[in-house]
Parts: C-alpha cells; structure tokens; sequence
C-alpha cells in the first residue's frame, strides 16, 4: 500500500464548530470532510440528555494522538466524566475563568487536557470540583504515548471493585428496608431502623449522584443527577424511604451495568490496538538481535519476524517469502505471499517463515493506529438520526418534567388525588424523565457499526457515511485499479509460425522481455514462466521494442509498428492484430528477420470480485456505472465482462465530475469509487466517495468518505448493507426506549407504576438497546448479505 500517510491527513477543508455556549477557550471540535459535503457534519451536544454513569454521545475508543494534547498541556483523569453533558457541565464551570486557554477531552477514556495561563490551575481545578468532579492528574504535557492502551492499573481496577462491593451494599440495605416496609412491622424501633437502613443505602450509593444533581440546580440545568436527586429526596420528603433507598441503588447499579455494556463498543476498536505486539526483534549495529519495545523502534531499523508472530510495525520486506494473513488490517481472508519489497502491516500475522524487514512507520503511526484514529475521529460527526435524538432528548427532559410538576400541584385541585398520591406519582414522572436509554441508543449502535466495519477492513470516516450509504441509488466505478487489478497481465499467447517449437518460441520471447524493465515485457515473462537463456547484443528500440540474439539469431520483440516497419505484417496477422485491439489489448510480436514467430496480448485483467460486486449492488437496487479515462473499446469489453451496461469512456477529470452531477440529478444519492488523483474532484462532488485503498493515491483518499482497505469492491454493497442494518437497528433502538417510556408514563398517571419499578424499566430498555445495538458487531447472517 503506497498511501499509508492518508489515513489521518488533514482533508481539503477542515471546518471547526465552536461549542453552542459562547465556549471562547479555544477548545473546538474539529471535523475532517471535503468540501462538497461539509453540511453534513453539522456538530450537536447532547446537552440535557445524558446519564450520569454510562458513556454517551461520541465515544473516543482510543489514547490521543500527540496533536490531541496540545504542547504545555496538562492531562487530568475525571473518573465521573461519561458522556457530552458532563463535558458540557465542566466547559461551563470553567467558562468564567479567562486564564483557561484550550480544552481537549477524551470520553472514552475519561481525560481532560488543559491549558492555562501561570498560577490560574488551582481556580480551574477548583471550578471542577465545585461542579462535582474530581480531576485526578495523570501527567504532564504530552499524555499518554499515541497508540498505546495503557491497561488499568491495579489501583483503578481495586477501585471498580470496591465500588461494585459498595453498591452490592446498598442494595441489600435497601432491600432491608423495603422487608420492614413490606412486613408492615409497627414500633418506633422499626421505623427507625428503617430510615437508617434508607439512609445507609442512599449514603452508599448516591452520593456523588446528590453532589453533581445539585451542583446543575445550581446552574438551573436539569439532567439526570438532578431527576434523581429531587426524585429521591421528594420520595424520603412524603415518608416513602424504602423506596428512596431502592430507587437510588437500583440506578447506580443501573448505571454501572450500562457503563459496563457500553465499554464494549468502545473495546470493539480498542480491542485493535493489541493485534500489534508490544516488542519487536530488532537488528543491532553489530549484526545481533535484540528483542525491544516496539515505540522505541526507529525509522528504517531492520526487524525481524518468526512464522506465527504478529508484525509489530509497518515495514517493507528485506529478506524472506512467507505468507501473511492481513485480515486484522484489510478484511481479506486469503494469506497475502510476501517477498523482497513487499509491504506488511502491524498486527498482521506471519504464517510460514521468518522474514525480516526495514521499518518504515514507528508505532504511533502505522497503518493500524491510523485505522483505529480514523475510527475514533469518526466520532466526533454525529450521524442524523444522532443528532435527531440530542435535540428530542433536550426538549423530552423539561417537558416531563413541567408534566410532574403539573401533576403535582394540579391533580389535587381536579382529581379526586391526595396530595400525597400526587406527589408520589410526580416523583415516578420524574425518574421517567431520565432519557438514558433513548440517547444511549443511538451512539452504540454507530460505534458497534464501525468497529464492525473496520474490522471488515472498511473505513468509514463518520456516522454521516454509514446512514447516508443506505440511501444510495447508482455507485460510478473507475476501471484501472477499481474495477481491474490495475497492472498489465498476459492474458493470450498465439503461435503465429506454426512450423517452429512452441516451447522453444515461448523462451525466446522469456528471454528477451526479460531483459526489459518495461510493465508489458514484465507482464510477459510472467505470463510465459519460462527458463531464460542467455541474450547478447540486447537493445531498446524506443517506441517500437527490444532487440537481443540468441544462439546466433537475431530476434525482435515489438509493437505493430515495428513489424510493419519491417515488411513482415500479413493479412492473417493484420486480422489477428485487429481482433486483440479491438478488444483493448496492448498486443507484442517477437518476430525474426524472416517471419514473425509468435503474439502476445496483454491487458489489464478484471479483478475476481468485481462480477461478484456488480452483482450484488444490482441485487441492492443500485444502478452501476463505470466512468473511466480510457478509450471507449478497451471499457466497453472490461464493462460487459463486470456486468456493467452503462459504460463511459475517454472521460477526463472535469468530465468524471460532470457525470457524477449529472447522475445525481437522474437517480439521486450517488457514490464515487476511484483510486486515481483524476478520481479526486468526482469523489468529493459525490454523496459519498469510495477510495480503494490498497493502490488509491493520498489524494484521492483524501477526498473520499469510506477507505477500502484490500481494493474489494464487494465491501461496496457490504457497506450498504451495513447501512440499512443499523438504520434499522438505531430505529428499533429508539421505538423500544420511547415505547417502553410511554408504558411507565401511563402506568405512572393512570396506574401503579412504583419509582423503583421506573428505574428498572429504565435499566431494562438502556440495557435492551445497548445489545441490540452490540448486534452490529456480530458478522451478519446469510439472508443479511
């Protein structure tokens, strides 16, 4: 692959979207797209949507790049930090303190990245503690090394398990509780202990609850620490403390499980990262070998690898054939053979011998970090249906709970309620406010859909793409390396003098054509495989061919031209020639001084995938078109042999992109798929642009939305398919969490619906949506594909 450096190259036009809330710290999101495309990456915080515990909104699956923590900055863990609206809540804390120059965060992996002005640290920290958070400081400017996923320390999983233990507490506590309740035991004893063992389960489980509810009170913001805290203080206020209690161990549980669910969509990509060993066998000055880590292998340092070892670092092959499964990298199933100048790629994985290679990307930028970066950028542009889901969330939240508090102080008036019974069922509204389910839905699902997607060795460069490719009606295809392999081959050899030896004729011309380094006499001596002799008085002839004597005789090897010039052409030979030509074949002659001997047709072969691609887009209901700079014949023939009717020759670059525009005004939504630096413009003019990424340009990458990384054009329609999944899936996803909403919203006014039962609910449907949406991940089924 000649375009390793594309993956994470800025595009042509990098557009920033400031945050929504007069954020002036210069802590910007910014969003990679071409420029034809650039409104489909209208950015969105899920502001008042999210929940306290579980991870939300865009979730960064990775350690930052370098260029992620800017130069000075400091990194702060803040292990409470799981979704947009905390983001949002600590950007808003430290809005009022000048000296906060940039902000960088990283969800996924809970970390902050802050720079200020000298001595303005200490106010800042102490802004975000007051919000309710406690920053933890990792280290100093840089963070973690790029590409590397540092694995918890043991203090950090101590702490994970010291929580579970304490929420197991809690709930056991608040079952006690709920028992004395239950068994309607009598006596102040009783009572007392029943408040106590409340107030234990509450102390053990909500307390960080309580402290950020209150602190977005404060700022008269309502997400859902604030439902829960007024939720549970309203239900322990009316006397109902056994359910105080439950209601607040069941959502911390609750949201410890979610957390949980979601940490495998991250580890879906993250999980990429350990394909890449973290040592690598390299070649010392001295001719010996020393097993290092892989970060501190430099550039051009010559590596070393044993049959079924992982490649630790991109590299080209110095030494060695062996075969090697890229799977982790490109999809492809087959064992790819490797010799001397061949590529290989971290994380894939040699299978018959040892071989050695010269690196040609450190650790932090091969082709596996840069595919797991890309991913993770992908991120950051939320998808429509996303975005469609922020923006209900914002307004479902305050408009249940206008209802509760209608419900509150209403129903008393005109319903036959008491006031207690009223309150009561504000308090349920309340918990039925929390949207958790409804936002978790969206961002796993995408996630799950481009973890799957990468591991299938398609790059899809945001949410946007991945919804938008299931809408699509034609796909254009180029033909040199799209839609054919992109490298001449012999495909037709003919003895012309029937009267000599076929397989002495046949090493003549092996012979000749290898002595030259020009693609068709290379594509020749391929083609012939047979044993070389020995050639003297060997010479170019510009234009026409090559000329060499073997055991005495003179030959040539050559074009029309040549055998013209030379009085040799006949019409038996003029008809055969014409038959080839027509057929877009570049045709060779090796021809005596008396007679030509023999023909050789070469033409750039169809690629084995490309019936079976146009096949299954045709299935699809998508119409392909082949769009290609090469005459009219030679796509005509290729075109009838892929299945492709309609085909359009001796196009130029302008003129590529002046069918794009016009296809899209026949049919509609319309992909690009190209690999050539003339692709470039009809690729950012399309909805969405297909680069093959095995020979595709840095250009054309670029410009494109989704990276085929093993040139297969059937990823194409896969990646359609996987449109329509998770399409599907997101919807699903979003009628289960609004339907189960609308049930307990019912149960709550008209039934008997209990806050503890509304917060199982809630668990219940953001766990549902969680692995509906971790469906994706799974390899499809057949009727899927």
């Amino acid at each position: 692959m000649t375009n390793q450096n594309a993956l994470t190259r800025p595009a042509p036009h990098t557009h920033s979207h400031p945050h929504p809330h007069g954020d002036d710290h210069g802590h910007d999101h910014a969003h990679e797209h071409p420029p034809a495309k650039a409104d489909a990456h209208a950015h969105a915080h899920a502001e008042d949507a999210c929940c306290g515990g579980a991870s939300h909104g865009p979730i960064p699956l990775a350690s930052p790049e370098p260029a992620d923590v800017p130069k000075g900055a400091l990194l702060f863990r803040i292990p409470t930090m799981d979704c947009a609206v905390e983001e949002s809540d600590i950007r808003r804390a430290l809005e009022p303190i000048a000296g906060v120059k940039a902000l960088r965060f990283r969800l996924g992996e809970r970390t902050m990245a802050i720079t200020t002005d000298e001595g303005v640290l200490p106010e800042a920290l102490a802004a975000i503690r007051k919000a309710g958070f406690k920053p933890e400081p990792l280290n100093a400017a840089g963070g973690p090394a790029s590409g590397s996923q540092a694995a918890p320390a043991p203090a950090q999983i101590a702490g994970m398990s010291a929580g579970l233990v304490r929420l197991i507490a809690a709930l056991v506590l608040a079952i006690a509780a709920e028992s004395i309740s239950f068994l309607a035991l009598d006596g102040l004893g009783f009572k007392a202990a029943e408040v106590i063992l409340a107030l234990g389960a509450i102390g053990l489980a909500g307390l960080d609850t309580y402290k950020k509810g209150f602190a977005a009170l404060v700022r008269g913001r309502l997400n859902i620490n604030a439902l829960m805290a007024v939720a549970v203080t309203g239900a322990f206020v009316i006397g109902q403390w056994p359910e105080a209690a439950m209601v607040m161990a069941l959502y911390a549980i609750a949201e410890l499980i979610e957390a949980r669910a979601v940490d495998r969509a991250r580890n879906a990509i993250q999980s990429l990262l350990a394909l890449a060993p973290e040592q690598a066998e390299v070649k010392q000055a001295d001719g010996t070998w020393q097993t290092v880590m892989a970060n501190a292998v430099e550039l051009n340092a010559i590596a070393r690898i044993r049959p079924g070892e992982r490649v630790p670092l991109d590299g080209i092959v110095t030494a060695g054939i062996s075969a090697i499964d890229q799977a982790p990298v490109t999809g492809e199933s087959i064992p790819v053979d490797k010799t001397i100048g061949d590529p290989v790629f971290a994380g894939t994985i040699n299978q018959t011998a040892a071989l050695e290679f010269r690196v040609t990307a450190v650790a932090a930028n091969t082709t596996l970090a840069r595919i797991i970066h890309a991913v993770e950028e992908a991120q950051g542009s939320r998808a429509p249906t996303q975005r469609f889901v922020d923006k209900f969330a914002a307004i479902y939240t305050p408009t249940v709970f206008v209802l509760a508090l209608a419900v509150a102080v209403l129903t008393p008036l005109f319903m036959d309620w008491t006031w207690m019974q009223a309150i009561y069922k504000a308090l349920v509204l309340l918990v039925i406010a929390c949207p958790c389910a409804l936002v978790i839905s969206t961002p796993v699902t995408v996630v799950s859909a481009l973890a799957a997607a990468a591991r299938r060795g398609i790059l899809i460069k945001g949410g946007t793409y991945l919804e938008e490719a299931r809408k699509l009606k034609a796909v254009a295809l180029d033909k040199t390396g799209t839609i054919t392999e992109g490298k001449p081959k012999l495909v037709e050899s003919v003895l012309i003098d029937t009267s000599g030896n076929e397989a002495v004729v046949y090493a003549i011309a092996a012979s000749i054509a290898g002595r030259s380094d020009h693609p068709v006499s290379k594509a020749i001596v391929q083609g012939l495989k047979g044993q070389q002799e020995e050639v003297a008085d060997f010479t170019a002839l510009p234009g026409r061919g090559v000329q060499g004597t073997l055991a005495g005789q003179s030959y040539v090897l050559g074009n029309h031209r040549l055998i013209e010039e030379r009085g040799l052409c006949t019409p038996a030979l003029e008809a055969e020639l014409k038959r080839h030509e027509e057929a877009g074949r570049t045709v060779t002659l090796l021809a005596s001084g008396q007679a030509v001997l023999a023909l050789f047709a070469v033409a750039d072969t169809i690629k084995e995938s490309s019936q079976a691609a146009v096949a299954e887009l045709r299935a699809l209901g998508v119409v392909p078109v082949m769009l290609t700079g090469d005459n009219a014949a030679t796509a005509k023939t290729i075109g009838a042999h892929a299945g492709i009717d309609d085909v359009r020759g001796n196009l130029l670059p302008e003129e590529k992109l002046g069918a794009i525009k016009a296809m899209q005004e026949r049919y509609g939504a319309v992909a690009m798929t190209g690999d050539g630096i003339n692709d470039a413009p009809a690729l950012a003019q399309a909805d969405i642009g297909f680069a093959m990424g095995g020979a595709g340009t840095d250009t054309a990458m670029e410009a494109a939305d989704v990276v085929i990384m093993n040139d297969d054009l059937r990823r194409i329609p896969e990646t359609i398919r996987l449109s329509r999944r998770a399409h599907a899936v997101l919807w699903q996803n979003i009628t289960l969490a609004l339907g189960i909403k609308g049930v307990f919203f019912v149960l709550a006014v008209f039934g008997s619906a209990t806050m503890w039962m509304a917060v199982f609910a809630d668990m219940g449907a953001s766990l549902l949506v969680v692995a509906n949406g971790l469906r994706l991940m799974r390899a499809p089924r057949q009727s899927d594909r």
